[in-house]
């Protein structure tokens, strides 16, 4: 169970929020327009960036979402996403990412990487070292989009990247391991997607998380009939959100203790027990890494939700209209 595709940004300048009921399962995520928001939970308003307004040569360019929000301390696959209220032409990118100034408290390699034409991420070439400052100057006063569009505001957003918490889920072997620092924590008891639903693979880092979700399978497809076996409409506890295309760790009432004996199966999601979840879930922050592998399935696109790192360094770099660069001191 999950969460249905749709935006999961904040606005800094429209406000926009998540809206809907959630499912597990869905589409294939792909919300290159959609995502990169502060990934917040729903209707939770979010401070705008530092901005200096000014007169614009021409109909404006603006930020819609930068993510992380300013203060966070986030994991060591989170990337910074920027996302535009317009699109960004081909040819005025690389003129637009060197205005994306990235600066860090010890240098990093790392380069920007573009989702269609309104968002573009930046992410290291491998994780990011726990306990670095991060610091993105996106000054885009008087910057064209090269469609007659020029910014009017400077953007600054800090954040600190914590500890080195990850998640390795093995669908076939039934576990999680959880380490933290390098150093095992807890292996947990899992199961993932079904044979007719399965798990994506790959690194995902986490978007979100929430107390209690309202999942249902008629909000992704699943099934709108409530008399079939994949039928659900269910508001369920601890759930850690990992792609826009709805799939979380979380805990199930229809599997309530997962594991290889059970072996149930979910519909995308990955079950953990009641108290297995509580405990992920206090254990975990935005951009910690959650690695799934075994499914049937492919990995999970790179833009649904933050899983970036589902590409390898060279096809980031095809994304890059700058290529890749050192971060600037900080």
């Amino acid at each position: 169970m999950g969460r249905r595709k749709g935006s999961i940004g904040i606005a800094l300048v429209t406000g926009a929020v998540l809206m809907g009921a959630s499912a597990c399962g869905g589409g294939s995520g792909n919300g290159s327009n959609t995502v990169g928001g502060d990934a917040k939970a729903p209707g939770k308003s979010a401070p705008s960036a530092s901005a200096s307004p000014t007169k614009p040569a021409g109909p404006p360019m603006l930020l819609d979402t930068i993510t992380p929000q300013s203060g966070t301390t986030v994991g060591v696959a989170m990337p910074i996403s920027v996302v535009f209220t317009d699109p960004v032409a081909a040819k005025a990118r690389a003129t637009v990412e060197k205005h994306m100034k990235v600066s860090t408290s010890q240098p990093v390699a790392g380069a920007w990487h573009w989702f269609g034409d309104k968002r573009a991420d930046w992410r290291p070439k491998t994780f990011w070292p726990s306990g670095t400052k991060v610091k993105i100057d996106a000054d885009m006063e008087g910057v064209s989009n090269g469609a007659g569009r020029y910014g009017v505001h400077d953007y600054t957003h800090t954040f600190t990247i914590g500890d080195d918490v990850r998640a390795d889920v093995s669908v076939t072997g039934h576990t999680m391991k959880v380490t933290r620092d390098g150093k095992l924590v807890r292996t947990l008891s899992i199961n993932a997607g079904s044979p007719q639903y399965p798990t994506w693979n790959g690194i995902m880092a986490v978007i979100d998380k929430q107390e209690k979700v309202h999942m249902t399978s008629c909000s992704v497809g699943i099934s709108c009939d409530k008399g079939s076996p994949n039928y659900y409409d269910l508001t369920l506890p601890w759930d850690v959100h990992l792609t826009q295309s709805g799939t979380y760790v979380h805990y199930s009432t229809g599997d309530p203790t997962p594991g290889g004996g059970s072996a149930r199966g979910s519909h995308g999601c990955v079950h953990l027990s009641l108290s297995d979840a509580k405990w992920f879930y206090g254990q975990v922050k935005q951009g910690d890494p959650v690695t799934i592998t075994g499914s049937s399935r492919a990995k999970a696109d790179p833009d649904n939700g933050y899983a970036d790192f589902n590409l390898d360094w060279t096809q980031w770099l095809a994304g890059s209209a700058s290529g890749e660069g050192t971060t600037s001191a900080l």
